[in-house]
C-alpha cells in the first residue's frame, strides 16, 4: 500500500467564469479521490485561467472556493490551485491551498512552487529567485503549477531536474495541456504526460515512487459505473 499519492491535472486552458473553472476542479478532484488521492495539484491561475497577457485578474471572492473547501475535507485530500493575490499593493500570482477539516484555503505567493509533506498541516512556498536553500527541511514535496510553453518545456525540466537532485526532494508538476511530471529525491523521471486532459500521478512506496497516467475520460467512467453499481 503506498505511503503517499499524489496527482497533477492537466488540461486545455479555458476561458470561464471563477464559478465554471471550481466546477471543472471538482471534476478533477472526484476522480483523483475514486485514485484515493492524497493531494491534487492544479496548474498555476486554474482559478481564473492563465492570462493573456493582459493585467492579472481580481483575486476571486472567496465564498466562491468554499466548495473546494468542503471537497477537501470530503476526500481527505490536499489542493492546491493558483489564482491572483493582491500582496503589498501588487498583484501577483499565487496559490490557495485547501485543507481537509479547514474552511477557508491558506493563500500564498506562488513563487517557484509549494513545498510540502505528508502531513497536511506543513505547507510553505519556495520563492520566486531562491536557489533551493530557501527549501522547507520537513518537506518531502515541491508541487509547481507553473506553466510553461512547448518552447520553454526543455529549460523547466532541466531546472526541476536539478532542483530535485541537489534537495533530495520529489517534484511534481501540473502544467496546461502538456508537460506534467513526476520527478523522484535522485532527480530521476518517474512520469511525464504528453497532450491530454488527464491526471497523472505519483504513488510513495518504501522502495521508491511509481507513476501513471489517467486520461480523464477513464476516470470518470470509473466513476459512473461504480453509481451504477451502487
Amino acid at each position: 500500500m503506498p505511503a503517499w499519492t499524489i496527482a497533477a491535472a492537466q488540461y486545455t486552458t479555458r476561458d470561464r467564469s471563477v464559478a465554471e473553472h471550481v466546477t471543472d476542479h471538482l471534476r478533477f478532484i472526484e476522480a483523483a479521490s475514486k485514485l484515493a488521492c492524497n493531494l491534487i495539484v492544479f496548474p498555476e491561475m486554474s482559478l481564473t485561467g492563465p492570462e493573456n497577457p493582459a493585467p492579472l485578474p481580481p483575486a476571486p471572492d472567496a465564498k466562491l472556493l468554499d466548495p473546494l473547501s468542503q471537497a477537501a475535507t470530503r476526500h481527505g485530500m490536499t489542493i492546491v490551485a493558483g489564482l491572483p493575490v493582491d500582496m503589498n499593493g501588487e498583484r501577483r500570482k499565487g496559490v490557495a491551498i485547501f485543507t481537509p477539516g479547514i474552511s477557508s484555503p491558506l493563500i500564498l505567493h506562488q513563487g517557484q512552487g509549494t513545498c510540502l509533506a505528508q502531513q497536511a498541516d506543513h505547507v510553505s512556498t519556495l520563492p520566486p529567485e531562491a536557489e533551493g536553500h530557501e527549501l522547507d527541511p520537513g518537506a518531502s514535496l515541491l508541487a509547481t503549477g507553473t506553466c510553461t510553453h512547448e518552447f520553454q518545456q526543455q529549460q523547466s525540466v532541466q531546472q526541476l531536474q536539478r532542483l530535485a537532485h541537489k534537495y533530495a526532494i520529489a517534484v511534481l508538476k501540473s502544467n496546461y495541456g502538456n508537460g506534467s511530471a513526476l520527478w523522484d529525491e535522485a532527480g530521476q523521471l518517474i512520469v511525464r504526460a504528453d497532450s491530454g486532459e488527464l491526471l497523472l500521478t505519483g504513488r510513495k512506496y518504501e522502495g521508491g515512487w511509481e507513476g501513471d497516467i489517467i486520461p480523464l475520460r477513464e476516470s470518470l467512467c470509473a466513476i459512473d459505473e461504480s453509481r451504477c453499481d451502487a
